[in-house]
């Protein structure tokens, strides 16, 4: 049975997405931990409820990132985990926390990476005229918003779209395609080889 433990920084529909997904369909594992960087994060109340393990690593306690990334190791390691899955976490980790979880932490992003890593990523499609935009899911490297891809969801720009309406319509396709690719990751469906990951059975990596 492999344990993930998932990072959040607010409401955590990623989270719920994956814990869900993960129970509805019996997958061979079990999120045993949810940990934010904020008191406050909603996230820690749904999962409560749901009887997962919360823990609080607050940011603001540390007056420095390293401080920061050793405390929430700590914390991370104490639950044994075989995939950190980040959900939100709206925080950038050192290279040395990264490296610690090498191969073994996903994180997903509102855009068809390499395109448009950081924030902002709905305004800035649009103001590039990007007639499509999506999300990927992809393996954490000390690049900030790169490494190996896992999947990618696109997700067409209709006439008239905001960046209300286009993170909408994103995020939903984050829903279907992280907790796809966590699925495949505990079960042994995946092959990292340097920049590519390979899906096992053949299964398309891309949700169109």
């Amino acid at each position: 049975m492999k344990r993930i433990v998932i990072l959040i920084s607010g409401r955590g529909s990623n989270m719920q997405a994956i814990a869900e997904r993960c129970a509805d369909q019996r997958w061979p594992a079990q999120v045993v931990a949810v940990v934010a960087n904020r008191p406050d994060a909603a996230g820690l109340a749904w999962a409560a409820a749901r009887g997962i393990a919360t823990a609080v690593v607050e940011h603001r306690a540390f007056a420095t990132r390293e401080a920061f990334d050793a405390a929430l190791a700590e914390v991370i390691d104490g639950f044994a985990p075989d995939l950190v899955a980040l959900a939100g976490f709206m925080r950038i980790l050192g290279d040395d926390f990264v490296r610690r979880y090498e191969g073994r932490m996903l994180n997903t992003h509102p855009s068809l990476l390499p395109a448009f890593p950081g924030l902002h990523t709905h305004r800035r499609a649009l103001e590039a005229g990007c007639q499509v935009v999506g999300a990927t899911v992809h393996f954490v490297t000390p690049a900030l918003d790169h490494g190996p891809i896992v999947m990618q969801g696109v997700v067409p720009v209709r006439p008239g779209d905001d960046e209300q309406a286009l993170a909408e319509r994103v995020l939903a396709v984050e829903h279907v395609i992280y907790p796809q690719s966590v699925r495949w990751f505990v079960e042994g469906r995946l092959r990292l080889e340097g920049a590519r990951v390979h899906q096992l059975d053949g299964a398309s990596q891309v949700l169109m």
